[in-house]
């Protein structure tokens, strides 16, 4: 199995993908030098990806579209080796059904993965997850409502809120 990488920008930062043979393996945000990134991955999959320009071509596309209230879902293959696995990839796939402009708790999240006790692992999965932004994890939130924390913007997740909640608003007007 070969790895590569491609990074593209977008209105949050830098977007780096990481690809296995068949699917994207890990995207992540990131206001750095993307090798920063593609290590960490590295280390992850014990194997260092190459860089191949326009690799993320799909991924460009889908996140443009997104950015511009076009597209609801991301429809790329996902590749999930490292999301995991027992409750971590439980949380995550829960997490990927949450409605484009909406958001659920942490606890929510929790019950719907089976675990209704686990709101702080859904935390934990939320933070570590390989699918930034196409696993919508800028959809759970706090108990109380507030956003919490997304890697360390929660600005950033208060704007992707925003993006979906004005898009809707701006569909239903």
């Amino acid at each position: 199995m070969t790895f590569t990488w491609d990074a593209v920008p977008s209105p949050i930062g830098l977007v780096v993908a990481v690809f296995s043979d068949s699917a994207l393996v890990s995207v992540h945000v990131t206001e750095t030098d993307p090798l920063w990134e593609v290590e960490r991955v590295s280390r992850l999959l014990f194997e260092t990806p190459t860089h191949q320009p326009g690799a993320a071509h799909e991924l460009a596309r889908q996140l443009a579209e997104y950015f511009a209230g076009e597209r609801r879902e991301f429809t790329l293959r996902l590749d999930w080796r490292l999301a995991g696995d027992g409750f971590t990839a439980d949380a995550l796939r829960a997490i990927a059904d949450i409605p484009y402009g909406e958001t659920i708790s942490y606890g929510d999240v929790a019950v719907l993965a089976g675990r209704p006790r686990a709101a702080r692992a859904v935390g934990s999965a939320c933070r570590t997850t390989p699918f930034s932004l196409v696993v919508p994890v800028h959809r759970v939130v706090r108990s109380d409502g507030s956003v919490g924390e997304y890697g360390s913007s929660p600005e950033t997740k208060k704007f992707l809120i925003e993006l979906e909640r004005q898009t809707l608003a701006s569909a239903a007007a």
